[in-house]
């Protein structure tokens, strides 16, 4: 296929997203990343799951010499960002740190992408630039808004930013990913979700609460206007967001032009059907407690993902028991997370 630099490849969906680029035998990657989030033996499960090891810079994408020369050396057809801060809690404590890293970084990802003449691009963006749609089906004609955290906002300005430099250049091509809510893992066992500290996401905390690392599992909010009172929320599994980067990547190389496209799987799960499908493969179904509502829950939202099926021939492949069942394999067989500090 190409030769493609991957940034923040170590972390949960990049490093999916390189085991599928690797099965590509035609397709050479390298990945760039700080590992401030991540860690160096993803590397090694990479390896043992595709039977071949990617190329590996450790860099942080805010250092633009370290980039001009990974560039220069690497010579890319492509790069996949994904290397960003995501916490969005963290991001309304760190809003400066948000900026510097995920806004900043991306501006020298983009002048040494600019400076080696690579054309390509494939940004990592969220749902979050939605805001709280006018409905909860959400279609790629759905307005970007003003981010409701730093985090949200950051990908708002990058994706603004992708945009200003392909009116400036029309030779370049930009495909922005806008993912719904990325949970499970590698089917092998061998990669998953492994979060720094006590997990933001719904996912990783209910594994780390079925295998004992946590006492019992928060619901935030079971008086919404839904059926059973919790939030629903567009469930897709990581391999299948992993494949879409494929499909992005094959529709999108070399073809100018400015692309974005949903990554969901079109339908809404609650948080209470999510805990009721995990718990119905345990021998001792984990606890849990409901709390109040977290502020900026919106009560349900789930994508379009027409445009992804009609454009790229993209359509998820995994469902609920999908999820639930790699997810616990991961976490059964890794407690702890991946080896390694």
């Amino acid at each position: 296929m190409a030769n493609i630099l991957v940034t923040g490849g170590c972390g949960y969906i990049g490093s999916h997203t390189v085991v599928e680029l690797l099965g590509d035998p035609s397709c050479q990657v390298t990945i760039l990343d700080n590992l401030s989030n991540s860690k160096r033996s993803v590397l090694d499960r990479i390896e043992r799951i595709t039977s071949r090891r990617p190329g590996f810079v450790q860099a942080d994408i805010r250092d633009g010499a370290a980039l001009s020369r990974a560039l220069g050396e690497i010579r890319p057809d492509a790069v996949i960002h994904f290397a960003g801060l995501k916490a969005v809690g963290e991001s309304c404590q760190k809003p400066l740190e948000y900026y510097d890293n995920n806004v900043c970084g991306s501006l020298r990802l983009l002048e040494a992408m600019r400076e080696h003449g690579v054309k390509n691009i494939v940004f990592s963006s969220s749902a979050t630039v939605y805001g709280t749609p006018a409905n909860p089906r959400i279609p790629e004609t759905e307005p970007v808004k003003r981010g409701n955290s730093p985090y949200a906002q950051t990908k708002v300005d990058i994706e603004w930013m992708l945009e200003d430099w392909h009116r400036a250049d029309s030779s370049v091509s930009v495909c922005i990913l806008r993912y719904f809510n990325p949970v499970g893992a590698h089917q092998s066992g061998l990669m998953g979700e492994d979060p720094l500290g006590i997990p933001n996401n719904l996912m990783p905390y209910i594994a780390q609460v079925s295998v004992g690392r946590l006492p019992h599992l928060n619901i935030w909010g079971n008086d919404y206007p839904t059926p059973d009172g919790t939030c629903i929320r567009d469930y897709i599994h990581v391999v299948d967001l992993a494949r879409g980067h494929m499909a992005a990547l094959s529709h999108c190389l070399n073809r100018p032009g400015l692309y974005a496209y949903n990554l969901g799987a079109g339908r809404g799960i609650s948080v209470q059907q999510i805990v009721d499908a995990y718990n119905a493969i345990l021998e001792k179904p984990i606890s849990y407690v409901y709390g109040p509502r977290r502020p900026g829950d919106i009560a349900e939202y789930y994508a379009d993902a027409t445009k992804a099926a009609e454009e790229l021939g993209w359509r998820t492949e995994h469902g609920v028991e999908d999820i639930v069942r790699d997810t616990y394999r991961w976490q059964k067989a890794n407690p702890e997370g991946y080896p390694g500090d």
